[in-house]
């Protein structure tokens, strides 16, 4: 029997889990369980509230003692953290359970009060992970960015992209200098001590190098490795915690994909090396990627080039240097495109942060692409029949949609694709683009109501990693698009464009001969003035 699933072993971690929460935090304030009434659950968080006071009151005298280990100290972390986590989580399956306990899923009073559960919850979650800071900061940001999120909770969780509080610069200073192995003043002829962006895991400086070169310094905070360790094992733990005590929440998979992303991001080296990857596969005409500085780049350090810019988002300031807000989200999409279906090498973060426009003569523009620290390396074959399925989503074939679906795992679920990656139903009569009529959107609403919340547990366990990634990236670049006015139909079209020319690319590569790389090329353009003509455009 897996420890997990084991009830005495369950309460004897979280009550001995629960450390030092009390002794740092006495003041902390009651949680809301909502309709939350007597019972089990409630009587074992209860449990764990009594029994972690006594143990962290041992712990924070073993803590103040001068025998302290770095034993207790990765306790004494793994404690304060773990108890409010644990809380809070649990409080939060318990709002939902009794909340909307005995309430008709049909009824408007259900929509209602999980409309309002949901904004509990989300700001929850909000509070812990602004306590919390660090990767609980991203963990809150990877959350607003799953376009399967309820809307609650991506309105309230998206404020953490811009509420990190940079480091005292004394600290960033340390971890500056033990990495370059040098003095500041001896490596920059000048360096701003105020950070111009900060992040969950790292903040930027502004600097000019001895031969006045402008550059950017990302500096990872300090203690981070440690942190990363304690906070992933704790999110594994309360995963499988909550998966125990509510067997139709499982969100393990998500957890591991989290963790692969963070694991990543703590490593500059292999950012830099992303940066150049990318560079190279678009040149400098489509997207501009900061040079790296590799003399002045650590694993925690990465020095490259400054670039000036404005975030995307960022409309107004569009509408001021005369630049046309839809053709900014034009070459966004062709751009992500080329990476997703062409190159099969994708930037994991697309938030408004991460990418800057450049203005440049005549109302023109560039796009310069930050932060490529999480990058997917799509699966050639999934690559391919992603593109197909892409193919088969515009043209409406719902037989290949099935098909495809059966490749990816998703199987039953694959009714569902149409509207997550394009509005539509998949037998809908609606032009791309257009939305769903009132008919379509209420036989939606019917089929969505039927499912539970083991059907969505069970949806996200069926996604592959590249898959997840790819929904996580397409719905960081819907929320853009809706910010700069863009119709919908253009970036559909664009996506589609690029899965032709990903199809035609594969076919090119295993034909070899020039005659049939020529054929493959006329085939593609065929094809696609055919998938214009058929959607009236």
């Amino acid at each position: 029997m897996s420890f997990f699933r084991s009830k005495s072993g369950l309460v004897l971690l979280t009550a001995t889990g629960a450390l030092a929460f009390h002794a740092y935090a006495p003041h902390s304030p009651d949680l809301n369980l909502g309709h939350a009434s007597g019972g089990g659950v409630e009587s074992l968080i209860d449990a764990v509230i009594r029994s972690s006071r006594a143990f962290s009151t041992v712990l924070f005298l073993f803590h103040s003692s001068s025998c302290r280990s770095d034993l207790v100290d990765v306790c004494v972390l793994f404690a304060g953290r773990t108890y409010g986590i644990f809380l809070q989580v649990s409080a939060t399956l318990v709002d939902y359970k009794y909340s909307l306990h005995g309430l008709s899923r049909s009824s408007d009073e259900y929509r209602h009060e999980l409309s309002e559960v949901h904004l509990r919850s989300a700001s929850r979650i909000l509070n812990l992970c602004e306590a919390n800071k660090g990767f609980y900061i991203k963990a809150g940001q990877f959350v607003a960015a799953l376009g399967q999120a309820p809307k609650e909770y991506v309105s309230i969780l998206s404020a953490l992209q811009d509420k990190v509080v940079p480091y005292d610069f004394a600290a960033i200073s340390k971890v500056l200098e033990s990495n370059l192995g040098q003095d500041i003043l001896e490596i920059f002829h000048s360096f701003d001590e105020q950070p111009i962006a900060a992040a969950s895991i790292a903040q930027v400086h502004r600097a000019t190098l001895r031969d006045h070169q402008e550059v950017a310094v990302k500096i990872q905070y300090p203690g981070l490795e440690q942190q990363r360790k304690v906070d992933l094992m704790m999110m594994h733990f309360l995963s499988n915690c909550v998966t125990w005590l509510f067997p139709e929440y499982r969100f393990v998979s998500l957890v591991l994909e989290f963790s692969k992303a963070i694991s990543l991001e703590l490593d500059f080296i292999q950012e830099a090396r992303n940066s150049e990857r990318t560079a190279k596969n678009f040149g400098q005409d489509k997207i501009k990627v900061p040079k790296v500085f590799w003399e002045f780049t650590t694993n925690r350090v990465l020095t490259m080039q400054f670039c000036k810019g404005q975030r995307i988002d960022d409309v107004d300031y569009f509408r001021e240097a005369g630049i046309d807000p839809t053709k900014v989200a034009r070459v966004l999409a062709e751009a992500f495109a080329e990476m997703i279906f062409v190159h099969g090498f994708v930037h994991g973060d697309p938030h408004p942060g991460n990418i800057l426009v450049s203005p440049t003569d005549r109302g023109g523009f560039t796009i310069v692409l930050l932060d490529h620290g999480v990058y997917k390396q799509l699966d050639d074959e999934f690559r391919w029949n992603y593109c197909q399925l892409w193919k088969a989503l515009i043209l409406q074939d719902s037989e290949k949609i099935q098909q495809l679906s059966e490749h990816f795992g998703i199987g039953y679920y694959s009714q569902y694709l149409p509207v997550i990656f394009t509005g539509r139903t998949i037998d809908s009569k609606s032009a791309l683009g257009m939305g769903m009529s009132f008919e379509e959107r209420k036989v939606l609403k019917k089929g969505l109501k039927s499912l539970t919340m083991e059907d969505i547990s069970s949806f996200v366990e069926s996604l592959l990693p590249d898959f997840l990634m790819i929904l996580r990236v397409d719905a960081l670049l819907r929320s853009i698009d809706r910010k700069l006015g863009a119709p919908q139909r253009a970036r559909l079209l664009t996506y589609a464009k690029s899965a032709l020319y990903g199809l035609s690319a594969r076919q090119n590569i295993e034909s070899g001969s020039r005659v049939q790389m020529l054929l493959s090329t006329v085939n593609w353009s065929m094809a696609y003035f055919h998938m214009r003509l058929v959607l009236g455009n």
